[in-house]
C-alpha cells in the first residue's frame, strides 16, 4: 500500500538528514573515476558539477541559520561563481585534483554542516529561503529532499541504481508538498514533485516550487 503522505508524520531530524547524505554517498561511491564528467540525467550540469551544487545547497543552508538573527529578506552575502557558461553558481567548489574520493568528502562535510545547525539552531529561528522563510527542520527537509533528488540524477549520469527510503521521501514530501498526490508511492510522487516524472494521470511538470514555511 502507498505510503500516506499528508498525515503529518514525525518531523524531519538532523539524523534523517544524515542517513540521507550517507546512503548518498554510499551509491556514488560505486561510480567509476573516470564517469564524473558524463551529464547528470536530465540537468545541464556533469557529474561532478552536480556534485557541487548539491554540497553548496547543504552549505548555503547550514549558513542561513547561522547569524543570531538571520536575515528574512535577502542571501547571506557569499560570493557564488560558475566555473563554465552554464555551470551552477556555487560558493562550493571541490578541488579537481582530489578526484571524486576528494568531491564526495566535501558533499559529507557540506552534509554535516547542515546536520550540526539543525541540531544546535534554536527551533522557532526563522531564516530566509526564496520559497518563503524557514525553520531549521524546514531547512533539514530541503536538504533531503535535493540529497534525493540529485542522486537519482547522478544516478541516471553515473549508471547506478537509486531508490531512497519511502519513510524519507514520505515525511519529505509532507514537510515541502502539500499538495502531492497522496495515493502514489512516495519515491515516484517526490520525483513528479520536482518534474523529474510524470505519474498517471499527471503529465511532468516543468515548473515546481516548495513550501518552508514552518508547520501550523
Amino acid at each position: 500500500m502507498p505510503a500516506e503522505i499528508n498525515s503529518l508524520p514525525a518531523p524531519m531530524t538532523a539524523d534523517d538528514l544524515d542517513r540521507a547524505v550517507r546512503l548518498a554517498v554510499a551509491v556514488l561511491q560505486k561510480a567509476p573515476a573516470d564517469a564524473w564528467t558524463t551529464k547528470a540525467g536530465s540537468l545541464e550540469w556533469d557529474c561532478w558539477e552536480t556534485v557541487e551544487h548539491l554540497s553548496d545547497d547543504l552549505f548555503a543552508y547550514a549558513a542561513k541559520l547561522g547569524p543570531p538573527q538571520p536575515p528574512l529578506d535577502s542571501e547571506l552575502a557569499f560570493v557564488a561563481e560558475s566555473r563554465r557558461p552554464g555551470g551552477p553558481a556555487n560558493t562550493i567548489h571541490a578541488n579537481r585534483e582530489a578526484g571524486p574520493v576528494g568531491l564526495l568528502q566535501v558533499l559529507e562535510a557540506s552534509g554535516a554542516l547542515l546536520a550540526a545547525m539543525v541540531r544546535t539552531t534554536h527551533p522557532h529561528t526563522l531564516a530566509h529561503h526564496v520559497f518563503g522563510a524557514s525553520d531549521p527542520e524546514g531547512f533539514a527537509a530541503m536538504g533531503i529532499v535535493e540529497t534525493l533528488v540529485h542522486t537519482h540524477d547522478l544516478a541516471a549520469g553515473l549508471g547506478l541504481t537509486w531508490d531512497p527510503p519511502a519513510d524519507l521521501c514520505a515525511r519529505a514530501l509532507a514537510r515541502l508538498f502539500p499538495d502531492a498526490p497522496e495515493t502514489a508511492d512516495p519515491w515516484p510522487a517526490l520525483l513528479w514533485a520536482t518534474g523529474r516524472t510524470e505519474l498517471p494521470g499527471r503529465p511532468q511538470l516543468t515548473t515546481w516550487r516548495w513550501y518552508g514555511e514552518p508547520r501550523t
